[in-house]
């Protein structure tokens, strides 16, 4: 088992590593920019050291930087949490050169998995439907618009590298596609440092669903169930729950067998999350993989008692999977809400300020993950998750009722929350019913739902 490990991450996510590390008996540095200095889990580390200013391309997305502050702490490895350097497989390459371990996949397999297009095809091959798309990277304008002809109206354009809905453009015409891939070039280079983009045929009224796997590099691989993303707002998530209402117990169990089967034959290791298109029928088609922990992961650590950040660094570390897919069981009904610093009466604008008070909820099956204190000041220069509310129940509505509580608890003052917006989401009828799609919010507009809503303003 590594003896140090250099946290390059930030946020919630940065103490949710911290804290797997310390019930390890590992030492966890946390690297941070200028902008967090003052943050909790720079507060908590053992050792803390400053990679750069507070723009990300010069800290946390800066691989000579995290390398530097891993070498000079005397670290055996770096875990990159999500987002930033997560899913570089250049970095992962760069890490194994300095005698480090990356934790995540090794970079022989991240590079398998780099590209989208290229992923379909590979894990379709091996079992996996997936959706209509373009044969490989567009080229350019030209390929792109004879590829959608191909394909046919609508086309969801979609960054090779990557997530979180940047970069990514719904267009129902070649004029908009046109003007789209100009738009979706440059925010895919200016998030993720590439242009490369490929098209998928549009679904409508789908779901969103999500397997998690597990694999060491003895080619033993368990998935632990799945969970449900559709509530998403331009592309991005804001609830995540397990299990999907949307699938029957026969149809969910066979498509985690069919996930963790595919990833297992095509090479994966470590740690993943297989995303699925779920359309009226229960049939699912793959979209994605992401190679890295979920920033909703605790959905199933609460379903299933396993953590999974323990378990990627057991992985990552060359230690065999501590479970058969017979161990691993799966109870009750678990929800996420992502809790931001944003105006939801603005169309959802991101907000930065100083908390003056924050108290977190508690009770049975209550969970916070939140790097927020008073006092703490919530920086302008990067995303707007403050925390994630994780409830657990024996059924759906107990799951519900325990939001709803929580919700009431839980205080973030000195700044504006989406909490109004899960006040209202939580007593929306087509959530109660388990009918909702992934247009839920897009479709009505954020206002009209807001508005139409009972609990919206409680």
């Amino acid at each position: 088992m590594f003896g140090r490990i250099l946290i390059a991450n930030r946020g919630e996510i940065a103490l949710r590593v911290l804290r797997a590390c310390r019930r390890m008996g590992v030492t966890p540095v946390v690297a941070y920019s200028e902008a967090d200095r003052d943050s909790r889990a720079v507060r908590l580390a053992d050792e803390a050291i400053c990679v750069g200013p507070a723009d990300s391309a010069r800290s946390y997305l800066s691989a000579a930087s995290i390398l530097s502050a891993a070498v000079v702490t005397g670290c055996d490895a770096i875990h990159p949490g999500y987002g930033f350097l997560s899913e570089d497989d250049t970095f992962a390459e760069m890490t194994r050169a300095h005698g480090l371990t990356f934790i995540g996949p090794p970079p022989e397999v991240l590079e398998r998995f780099a590209s989208k297009a290229g992923t379909r095809q590979l894990l379709g091959r091996h079992g996996l439907p997936t959706v209509p798309g373009s044969h490989g990277m567009l080229r350019d304008d030209d390929h792109g618009l004879a590829e959608a002809e191909r394909i046919g109206y609508p086309v969801l354009i979609k960054p090779s590298a990557g997530g979180g809905g940047r970069g990514m453009r719904l267009v129902r015409s070649s004029r908009e596609l046109q003007q789209a891939l100009t738009i979706c070039r440059s925010e895919a280079r200016a998030a993720f440092g590439d242009d490369s983009l490929y098209l998928e045929k549009w679904l409508d009224e789908t779901r969103h669903v999500e397997v998690q796997v597990l694999v060491d590099r003895y080619g033993n691989g368990v998935h632990v169930g799945e969970r449900d993303c559709s509530v998403q707002r331009r592309h991005q998530k804001i609830v995540e729950e397990a299990p999907t209402p949307a699938l029957t117990d026969a149809r969910r169990a066979e498509l985690a067998d069919i996930a963790v089967r595919a990833v297992v034959a095509a090479g994966y290791e470590n740690v993943g999350t297989l995303e699925f298109l779920v359309d009226g029928q229960g049939d699912a088609y793959f979209i994605e993989i992401n190679c890295r922990i979920q920033v909703e992961h605790p959905v199933t650590e609460m379903l299933s008692g396993i953590d999974l950040v323990t378990e990627q660094i057991r992985i990552a570390a060359g230690e065999p999977l501590g479970h058969t897919q017979a161990d691993v069981r799966l109870r009750g009904h678990a929800i996420e809400l992502r809790i931001n610093a944003e105006d939801v009466e603005h169309d959802f604008r991101p907000q930065a300020g100083r908390v003056s008070e924050y108290l977190p909820p508690g009770g049975p099956g209550v969970r916070m993950d939140s790097h927020l204190f008073a006092g703490y000041e919530v920086p302008p220069y990067y995303d707007s998750l403050l925390g994630k509310l994780i409830v657990w129940g024996p059924d759906r509505m107990t799951a519900i009722e325990r939001a709803r509580v929580a919700l009431g608890e839980l205080v973030i003052d000195g700044l504006k929350t989406n909490v109004p917006f899960h006040r209202a989401l939580l007593h929306d009828g087509a959530f109660l019913e388990g009918r909702f799609t992934t247009d839920l919010l897009d479709r009505v507009g954020s206002a009209a739902f807001l508005a139409a809503a009972p609990g919206a303003r409680s």
